[in-house]
């Protein structure tokens, strides 16, 4: 028997940011496929120059990109999410704090977000339920 379920998909998001996210999509789910450390070496690249990303614009950034994208909206695409969230506030001149961890209490998961202002954006858990192991922040200039 299966469980009825529905993806939450933002709405109200602008046509500009859903555009972008188009553009990023791409780049995020190729990303998506590398390896962790190679993820992190590619994220440092493409943070640099960038201020820190406020959590308003993060959050935008992730709504766009669960807009555009049922795989991203998805309870297993947290990683092309967090990827393209971080790369559509590139975008825009900012860089989020992009994490990848696993939760702290049984069972296992792994889990991939951002973070901005020193919390987690769209993340419906609470804080310190998910331990980075591999984070990629804003450079300091």
């Amino acid at each position: 028997m299966s469980t009825p379920s529905a993806l939450e998909r933002p709405s109200g998001v602008p046509l500009g940011p859903r555009l972008a996210a188009r553009l990023v999509l791409l780049p995020a789910v190729c990303l998506s496929l590398l390896p962790p450390h190679r993820i992190g070496t590619v994220l440092q690249v493409l943070r640099r120059g960038a201020a820190p990303a406020t959590a308003a614009q993060a959050r935008l950034a992730r709504d766009a990109v669960c807009a555009v994208s049922l795989r991203c909206a998805g309870p297993k695409g947290c990683l092309p999410r967090s990827l393209g969230a971080a790369l559509l506030c590139r975008l825009g001149g900012r860089w989020p704090t992009w994490c990848a961890g696993a939760s702290v209490v049984p069972p296992f998961t792994a889990h991939a977000w951002v973070e901005a202002e020193g919390r987690p954006v769209g993340e419906d858990l609470p804080d310190g339920y998910y331990a980075p192991l591999l984070t990629v922040g804003p450079a300091h200039r």
